[in-house]
């Protein structure tokens, strides 16, 4: 395709001023479900495109990144993790990752939207290789609800693969929310969440810290990560633990990894871990 004839889509980021596109050959499908419109749009170069209410979700291309980021540096991080929560995650790509790791017993994915799995089966089955493995639960319900039902002192690790703080995800932000999570996790336990871009959105990363130290939360690290289909192209994840230091990972088990990733290795998890001179004063 010509750039004379090219289409492109764009998501515009008024908090930031700026914009990300893809150039597209044409829409190739979409629902509207009871919480959101899904698209999927076709690339000429990154894949296929999913968005949902107007914002970029993820790409065939780059949605590597986030989905190894989401789950290895935690799970490296926790010394023994067998039972994993996912909050969200309905495209199944931190999923899949999660049950790269043999020591994890049991997944449970709550997303509240069933239409994302089956736009995600049928548009990126890449990315749903491992929905059927025994390990692995999938709940259409209330990530929310779910938390704060869940039994104390049950669960491992806890991942927020949610969408903005806004719609449907604005209730995963929030003292309450963190409370749950707090009280359903093990001592050492760790709750990881995406947290944005640090480059715009340091004040909710400060916001998300605050609300968690609240919970009751005592130890947080923010790893920064490239995400190319994300607002200014840099994202993060923040992880909180349950009443121990997060001050280092699991590195040999992380150098002889048996499984493959195509971002994540032992030195870009130590690299995630050094701040950049603007964000120490998160305190990490």
């Amino acid at each position: 395709m010509s750039d004379e004839s090219a289409t492109w889509f764009y998501e515009h980021f008024e908090h930031s001023g700026s914009a990300i596109g893809f150039r597209v050959t044409g829409k190739v499908d979409e629902v509207q479900s009871p919480f959101q419109k899904i698209e999927i749009w076709d690339t000429t170069d990154w894949g296929k495109l999913m968005v949902i209410d107007g914002a970029i979700m993820l790409t065939t291309r780059d949605n590597f990144l986030y989905h190894e980021m989401m789950s290895h540096p935690v799970l490296f991080t926790h010394s023994n993790p067998k039972r994993v929560v996912i909050i969200g995650g309905g495209d199944c790509g931190t999923l899949r990752e999660v049950l790269k790791h043999k020591e994890v017993e049991q997944v449970v994915q709550v997303d509240i939207d069933e239409q994302v799995t089956r736009m995600a089966e049928k548009h990126f089955p890449e990315l749903c290789d491992a929905n059927a493995d025994p390990r692995a639960q999938l709940l259409f319900d209330d990530g929310i609800a779910y938390m704060k039902n869940a039994a104390p002192e049950s669960v491992d690790v806890i991942i927020v693969d949610s969408t903005d703080p806004v719609g449907p995800a604005e209730g995963l932000f929030n003292e309450a929310f963190y409370a749950s999570c707090h009280r359903a996790l093990r001592a050492g336990g760790i709750l990881v969440q995406q947290s944005e871009s640090p480059l715009v959105h340091l004040s909710l990363i400060k916001s998300m810290r605050h609300h968690m130290a609240a919970a009751g939360f005592a130890h947080f690290r923010t790893l920064p990560f490239p995400q190319p289909c994300y607002p200014t192209g840099w994202w993060s994840c923040t992880l909180a633990r349950k009443g121990a230091e997060l001050s280092g990972f699991r590195e040999r088990g992380a150098h002889s990894k048996i499984f493959p990733t195509r971002y994540y290795n032992v030195d870009i998890h130590r690299a995630a871990l050094a701040s950049p001179e603007f964000m120490r004063e998160l305190g990490d």
